[in-house]
């Protein structure tokens, strides 16, 4: 029932939300607010109460004996699908990081949202249901179910209050394609997932969705390659990998700021996580296979987001390419496969969530205060306020894996994890934490030092520094990134046996492979 919790309480919250919306704008926005700190309580609560049951078993190799919580219902019986949630330590670190950053997202639409106030929570909270189920759905045809439901409100939250950029695309043609490209992403996984029910039937006369079921299909190389393509492809639209990246920055530079934060924060991470639950264990000799195409692939997101973000003058935009710089990480440390790469990619997921999740909530307050996010209009911050300006240089700095850093421990895991198995692949992506002090110094010269430019001249002494409520948020995030960078014990045990389940089942598949590659 806790687990059932997890998702009933944003969705029944938003619900309420919309449903008070009649009696003016603070009736939802409390509600909302309360129902993800309850969320939020209620996520912490179980780690430290199934601490003990998490960081055990970590010398299974089983995929699916990890479940620290298990609930199972019948759900759909003529198709062999079931209401099955299951929670291990991957589930938990992101859905506690999913309840923290949508707590902070609805503080962020606070002020923010000046219309239909029960609306918009009533889609940004049934977006972070639809986050919870995806880390928690262990039924194939469930996982698609919550992977839609996360979607679409992201659509109407890009649509309905997001901001026509000068200049650029329109929040509606950036929600349509935002809406087109993740629908693609859930047309393949729906096919894939379908096929494979489809083998599965056929090898065994059962019909079923469920994971364990799933994870022991046998089936022939060809398939097993299809399969895994269709698995890979469907979650690279939604990581994304270049060149699947375009709609990414355009929904980022028209949505609302809880919209962005939940983008980068939480649904990218859903495709990461489906790359490290369901692509891995299920085709670990297909993956084995394609993965030194992967790693480079993700080699190329490295370089080709960090150069693209050196280019821009949008403060919103540069932060989106530099997510889709960071995340080539990811790729890289999945398909390597090593349990300290794989450990790496659980703690980049984190602490890019909470760096990226910071940044865009101070691009929303610059937005605010000057009424602009252009790096050539914002010159000059540092002399007017005392507290926004420090909070863009830590998480600037935060960005570029400077040491002591959670970001910095997730992409040292990732690099040497990856160093052992592919050295030409970890020092070429190396390259990628160069040109990250690049983009960062953009946006600390630009924006933060130099003479007052256009928009900070133009508003003078009247603009206000950081509320205490909004540098409460700041600071809050700045502990919680020192803390992972000082000590990621907490996330490391907690992830180690699902990761280690998957490093053992993918280790096998690399080394038959090589073996089959030295064998005449």
């Amino acid at each position: 029932m806790t687990l059932v919790l997890l998702i009933l309480i944003p969705a029944l919250g938003g619900v309420l939300a919309w449903a008070s919306g009649r009696l003016g704008d603070a009736a939802p926005r409390r509600i909302a607010l309360a129902s993800m700190a309850l969320s939020l309580a209620l996520s912490v609560w179980i780690w430290f109460e199934h601490a003990a049951a998490l960081s055990m078993g970590g010398a299974s190799t089983a995929l699916h004996s990890s479940w620290a919580l298990e609930v199972r219902a019948s759900w759909i019986p003529a198709l062999g699908a079931s209401f099955h949630l299951g929670l291990d330590g991957l589930s938990l670190v992101l859905v506690v990081l999913t309840n923290l950053l949508g707590f902070f997202a609805v503080l962020c639409g606070w002020r923010e949202v000046e219309h239909d106030a029960g609306l918009f929570h009533f889609n940004l909270l049934w977006n972070l249901a639809g986050v919870v189920g995806v880390f928690l759905a262990i039924d194939l045809l469930l996982f698609f179910f919550f992977w839609e439901v996360m979607l679409v409100p992201m659509y109407f939250l890009i649509a309905l209050w997001g901001r026509d950029i000068a200049g650029g695309r329109t929040r509606n043609y950036a929600a349509v394609k935002f809406f087109i490209f993740t629908q693609a992403s859930g047309l393949l996984l729906l096919v894939s997932i379908l096929a494979l029910a489809v083998v599965h039937f056929r090898a065994t006369r059962v019909v079923s969705f469920d994971y364990a079921d799933l994870l022991a299909t046998p089936m022939s190389a060809s398939v097993e390659g299809w399969l895994a393509l269709g698995f890979f492809l469907a979650f690279a639209i939604k990581l994304p990998i270049v060149p699947l990246h375009t709609w990414l920055p355009d929904a980022h530079s028209n949505a609302p700021t809880s919209g962005s934060v939940d983008l980068a924060g939480l649904l990218l991470k859903s495709a990461a996580y489906g790359l490290l639950r369901f692509a891995l264990p299920f085709f670990p000799h297909a993956s084995a296979e394609i993965a030194p195409v992967a790693m480079w692939l993700g080699v190329a997101v490295i370089v080709y987001g960090a150069l693209v973000a050196f280019a821009q003058t949008d403060l919103k935009r540069l932060v989106a390419y530099t997510g889709v710089s960071h995340l080539g990480f990811v790729v890289v440390g999945i398909y390597a496969g090593t349990e300290q790469a794989l450990l790496g990619v659980v703690v980049q997921m984190v602490a890019h969530g909470i760096s990226a999740g910071a940044l865009f909530m101070l691009c929303g307050e610059v937005q605010a205060r000057f009424g602009t996010r252009d790096l050539r209009e914002l010159g000059g911050m540092w002399s007017r306020l005392p507290n926004l300006p420090p909070m863009v240089l830590f998480f600037a700095l935060a960005s570029l894996g400077l040491p002591g850093l959670g970001n910095f421990v997730g992409e040292f895991l990732i690099l040497s994890g990856t160093f052992t198995v592919a050295p030409a692949v970890a020092i070429v992506a190396a390259s990628g934490l160069v040109l990250a002090v690049a983009y960062a110094l953009v946006i600390v010269q630009r924006a933060l030092h130099g003479p007052a430019a256009g928009a900070v001249r133009n508003v003078g002494a009247t603009v206000t520094d950081l509320t205490r409520g909004e540098l409460a948020m700041m600071v809050s995030l700045v502990v919680l990134l020192i803390e992972l960078g000082l000590y990621p014990q907490p996330v490391l045990d907690a992830a180690k046996t699902p990761i280690a389940a998957v490093h053992a089942a993918y280790r096998s598949a690399s080394i038959g492979a090589r073996e089959h590659e030295v064998l005449p």
